[in-house]
């Protein structure tokens, strides 16, 4: 492979890596500060237990995702210097931000939250947990504030060959923002509901000393999963229906629509051919695209076809169709992920609400081994957004071989793209295995008074 599609793997890896642990940092942070915020409400010292637990598993994936996560900043100048050369001036910004303000947020606060037990007042170290979750959270939108961009151009001019940005507000109220930072909210939301689900449902099981902390976590949980996964699909859906609008070839990709139709059938499944632009097998439902993309059971959705002769004339010869089997089903593994989640949540959730949730059955042997399920659907998600962008690595102004470094070899990229990988695979197993050990551990009832009290 030549030194532009080694750049794009070595890329895709280290992100994927990366973002295998951001959305459980995301959502488990809010979920840790709710429960400590409950102790310091009620003082109840099973809520103690629970934000101490939980807490302790959060540091351990916030530490290994920090680290995962710098080696991404120094590809924009090395393997992709051209992109950084044409987007340095708009993605630099929120960047910056981000790392100036919301990282520094988040790990100053962590620093006084893991060592501030039993130094500062209840009420402070609660709020310092708040404050990582408010960092973390910002530092997530900042990331999305920079993509986004590369989704939707807002708020630039073309001058010497370089995407200058002329309005910065524009940049921040982009539309694509407020649809894709949501939804990626939501799924940490879903990934943190189904870690706790899982673990608390293997210790339910056990019966250990320490099954009251399990029981109060499942309950939080399942309703935390429940109401993660509708606002999942909820936001999910505008997002597509602005997709519509702004990357129709995306859309047409994710279902295999070589024609436009009005009203527009949804496919349920179908065998295409890329090169001929035609299906080999397909099943569709008719209207159900239009009722998808529209509300409605009409209204015109593009094929590909049409919008490759509209993107030749607009932007000149050349092929804008993505790769359509990575396309088109990853969109359905996260799609049937999501659905998947929405009905455990929801059996968990009647569960509790009958009060039989903790009794051995089929639900609690189950979820442990659904704590992948949420993974599985942020990780095609993420190659869906990505590579049904293609050919464009900033949408309609820079492809993406024009965005990779001209000066770095093949060979160069080929030999940090096997280290970078060794060396990952190296983290995520640290990170796995710590998970499991402490997680498998249980709950120990370390009690000890807060030194300041209440205050």
């Amino acid at each position: 492979m030549d030194a532009v599609a080694l750049a794009r793997w070595q890329f895709g890896l280290t992100a994927t890596f990366h973002f295998f642990l951001v959305p459980l940092t995301l959502g488990l942070s809010i979920l840790v500060a709710l429960m400590e915020t409950l102790y310091v409400r009620r003082g109840d010292e099973v809520y103690l237990r629970m934000a101490k637990f939980w807490g302790k598993l959060f540091v351990i994936n916030f530490a290994v995702g920090v680290v995962t996560g710098i080696v991404l900043e120094f590809q924009f100048g090395m393997n992709w210097a051209e992109y950084a050369r044409f987007m340095g001036d708009i993605f630099g910004a929120p960047l910056a931000i981000e790392a100036l303000v919301a990282f520094f947020l988040e790990s100053t606060f962590l620093g006084v939250w893991i060592f501030g037990w039993n130094r500062v007042s209840k009420g402070m170290h609660a709020t310092a947990i708040w404050l990582v979750a408010l960092g973390s959270n910002l530092s997530a939108l900042w990331i999305l504030i920079a993509n986004s961009f590369m989704q939707e151009p807002v708020g630039y001019v073309l001058r010497n060959g370089r995407a200058e940005m002329v309005d910065f507000w524009a940049l921040l109220t982009n539309p694509h923002v407020w649809t894709q930072f949501p939804h990626v909210l939501a799924a940490a939301m879903c990934t943190a509901a189904f870690f706790v689900l899982g673990i608390s449902a293997y210790h339910i099981l056990r019966q250990g000393e320490d099954v009251e902390v399990f029981k109060r976590s499942f309950r939080w949980a399942s309703v935390y999963a429940v109401i993660a996964t509708l606002l999942v699909i909820i936001i999910g859906h505008s997002q597509a229906q602005h997709m519509v609008q702004t990357q129709p070839m995306k859309m047409a990709a994710s279902d295999g629509l070589w024609e436009s139709e009005n009203p527009a059938s949804f496919s349920l499944i179908t065998i295409g051919n890329q090169s001929q632009l035609r299906d080999v097998f397909s099943i569709r439902i008719p209207y159900l695209l239009s009722i998808l993309a529209y509300n409605r059971p009409t209204g015109e959705v593009e094929g590909i076809r049409n919008i490759q002769a509209q993107y030749e004339q607009i932007y000149g010869p050349g092929n804008y169709v993505p790769p359509l089997a990575v396309t088109y089903w990853s969109f359905r593994f996260m799609v049937g992920a999501g659905v998947l989640m929405l009905l455990l949540g929801g059996w968990a959730l009647v569960k509790v609400l009958r009060n039989s949730f903790a009794q051995p059955g089929r639900l609690l042997k189950f979820l442990p081994w659904a704590i992948p399920l949420p993974y599985l659907a942020n990780t095609t998600g993420w190659m869906f957004t990505e590579i049904g962008r293609q050919p464009w690595i900033v949408f309609g102004l820079q492809r993406t071989e024009q965005g990779a470094s001209m000066s770095v070899a093949s060979g160069e990229v080929l030999t940090s793209l096997i280290l970078f990988t060794l060396i990952y695979l190296s983290l995520f197993g640290a990170d796995a295995f710590l998970l499991f050990k402490f997680a498998r551990a249980g709950a120990t009832p370390d009690l000890r008074p807060m030194a300041m009290g209440d205050a």
